[in-house]
């Protein structure tokens, strides 16, 4: 990084034949546009940025990806910034506590593989081993998969040290949640599973929990393996149903329990 990264960007200037005094200019016109001197990259401005390793600011960042015409994540990059190993960094910075998720595409130009072709014997009743049953992959473009409504939905992650739903559901877990599901059910319901989960807003954090209404008090209900106690709060004033939980992605298998069978000690001669 440092002078090295500053030397490539001005290959990319010198490849485009774009003059320092050109950069100043259209980075003006942004600054007229977007009414903040943030972004512009005076002359003296560059010549830092390209011979002394001087890192740039994000809003000249951008005006030097829009004037190049390269990709801001493509610059980013050359900072030693990547975001597309922002998932990876999230799985091992998992928030303790359960928190609402925006699931937002970090790089929209990327691509994702894709069954494309399943095979004519596929019975999708039937729980089945996918790689079988796919004929042909094919990668199509994450921007694709944004149109497919995931941002429109709401999203939840339930803290590593929340257990209130364990084990039905585990701490680490991506619920959906439908937020025209506000009501809380007072029963209809046969067994653990078809109860309705809602995900709840308090004023210290959030609770994906079973849910029963007492008067004016909302009782939090926790899974009865869970080890966890019931918690009461105000409501309306102190609780606000989020929606009700319709999905859950979930990993039923912690990586201490991954223990593959047990080795077997050869006979010994007696």
């Amino acid at each position: 990084m440092g002078k090295e990264t500053g030397h490539k960007l001005k290959e990319i200037r010198e490849r485009l034949r774009i003059s320092t005094t050109q950069v100043q200019d259209q980075s003006r016109r942004l600054v007229d546009l977007e009414n903040n001197s943030q972004f512009l990259v005076s002359t003296a401005r560059l010549a830092q940025i390209e011979n002394a390793g001087s890192i740039p600011s994000l809003h000249k960042l951008y005006s030097l990806s829009v004037i190049y015409r390269v990709r801001f994540t493509d610059l980013l990059r050359l900072f030693g910034l990547d975001l597309r190993k922002a998932p990876s960094h999230f799985r091992l910075l998992q928030p303790s506590k359960t928190q609402p998720v925006e699931m937002e595409l970090l790089d929209p130009t990327g691509v994702v593989s894709f069954p494309v072709r399943f095979d004519p014997s596929f019975d999708r009743r039937a729980t089945q081993f996918m790689n079988q049953v796919v004929e042909a992959w094919g990668e199509i473009p994450l921007t694709l998969m944004e149109r497919l409504n995931p941002r429109q939905r709401l999203y939840g992650y339930v803290g590593v040290e929340d257990r209130t739903m364990h084990p039905l559901i585990r701490p680490g877990s991506f619920v959906i949640i439908d937020d025209q599901e506000l009501g809380v059910a007072s029963g209809g319901w046969t067994h653990e599973f078809d109860r309705p989960i809602y995900f709840v807003e308090l004023r210290r954090g959030y609770r994906c929990s079973w849910c029963q209404l007492e008067g004016s008090s909302l009782l939090l209900i926790p899974h009865p393996l869970s080890g966890c106690k019931v918690e009461t709060v105000p409501y309306p004033d102190e609780a606000e149903i989020v929606g009700r939980v319709t999905g859950v992605a979930m990993q039923i298998v912690e990586a201490k329990e991954r223990t593959g069978p047990a080795r077997r000690e050869p006979p010994r001669l007696p």
